[in-house]
């Protein structure tokens, strides 16, 4: 474990994540994204679906964090203890969960989610997708491996930022308990590069590098504006 997180300290991770509907939708699309990614430097991937999940984690020879994002509800990252046990079973190291303290669909706590799992997959890691720092400091007390950012804008509890949540960023690796994924809106080099020297452990970013739709609809606009 010691060894995994080490190789991505100070790293970037890359989101290949398509949406519903898209023409990226598709294990083989997002595996050979996955590939491109590794190409350019990314020393770890995050990935939804067990499909892709199974597709990219024996086609890349870097840490894989795996989801599934499942129902309507509040809570839908890897919701469940169930939905956690599929993930781990697609061969991926680290399995990102709703780190909120909202309820979840099983009704299981966070740490009962968490000490279930790891009594059966002891060498996944779990990395918590917060909201805020009351997220964080329930998920350490829960006993998660990683704290992520992910969360922060999307779950109620904080207004959404134009860009990454700098404060909550510096209150949750104030914390100085866990390693700390910056995660949401990292949109340039500079915002990763601020991502690390604010303390983070890793940086990950998705839509900036891996959908060409939002990308092209920011040059689109740029253009109509100009």
């Amino acid at each position: 474990m010691t060894s995994l997180l080490d190789s991505l300290k100070g790293k970037l991770i890359v989101s290949c994540q398509a949406y519903p509907g898209e023409p990226m939708l598709d294990p083989r699309t997002m595996t050979q994204i996955a590939q491109a990614a590794v190409a350019g430097g990314a020393a770890g991937i995050r990935a939804k679906g067990l499909e892709d999940l199974r597709s990219i984690s024996h086609a890349v020879d870097v840490p894989v964090i795996g989801l599934v994002k499942v129902g309507k509800s509040d809570v839908y990252i890897t919701p469940t203890l169930h939905d956690a046990f599929q993930v781990a079973e697609t061969g991926c190291q680290i399995v990102a969960i709703d780190g909120t303290r909202r309820v979840r669909p099983d009704e299981r706590t966070l740490a009962e989610t968490v000490s279930e799992f790891k009594e059966r997959y002891p060498d996944t890691l779990v990395m918590a997708d917060c909201g805020s720092l009351d997220d964080a400091v329930a998920a350490v007390e829960a006993g998660v491996d990683i704290l992520g950012t992910t969360l922060a804008g999307y779950s109620g509890e904080r207004p959404k930022t134009e860009g990454p949540d700098w404060e909550v960023v510096d209150q949750i690796v104030a914390l100085g308990s866990l390693p700390v994924f910056v995660e949401g809106r990292v949109h340039t080099p500079a915002q990763a590069a601020e991502a690390i020297r604010r303390g983070a452990w890793a940086v990950v970013v998705g839509t900036a590098i891996t959908h060409p739709t939002s990308i092209t609809g920011w040059f689109a606009d740029a253009v109509a504006a100009g």
